[in-house]
């Protein structure tokens, strides 16, 4: 594994196994193709696709219909995330099991701390 931390200006010249410690009010939102939604890269590993990220949701940011290749866990730090099935509220957690299929509403807004193993997969576009 190639795991790092994009932008973090503290990690260059690090032993393999040192622990990395992330300023992460230093790193930058990172806009996605998805109005509303941007991201910090906490950590990453683009061969295998693992990643942890903060997500910011602006009020009413919708992520589209997408599948969660492997399994994805999210732990809400404030406003709310909802999809058909349910609403994480700050302070609150879900986690979606590989193979499942949803959007992604904050119409409060929303920060979440997220975990993936893989990349969701989008059907937005072709």
């Amino acid at each position: 594994m190639v795991m790092l931390t994009p932008n973090a200006k503290n990690h260059a010249g690090l032993a393999a196994l040192a622990s990395r410690y992330v300023d992460v009010a230093s790193l930058p939102w990172t806009p996605t193709r998805f109005k509303g939604v941007d991201m910090k890269l906490l950590m990453q590993d683009k061969d295998t696709g693992l990643s942890t990220a903060l997500v910011r949701f602006a009020a009413g940011a919708t992520l589209p219909d997408h599948e969660h290749v492997e399994l994805e866990q999210t732990f809400v730090l404030e406003g709310s995330l909802e999809d058909h099935e349910g609403v994480a509220t700050a302070g609150n957690y879900v986690w979606r099991p590989a193979g499942s299929r949803h959007d992604a509403h904050a119409p409060q807004g929303c920060l979440a701390l997220s975990f993936f193993l893989k990349p969701n997969k989008f059907f937005d576009t072709p």
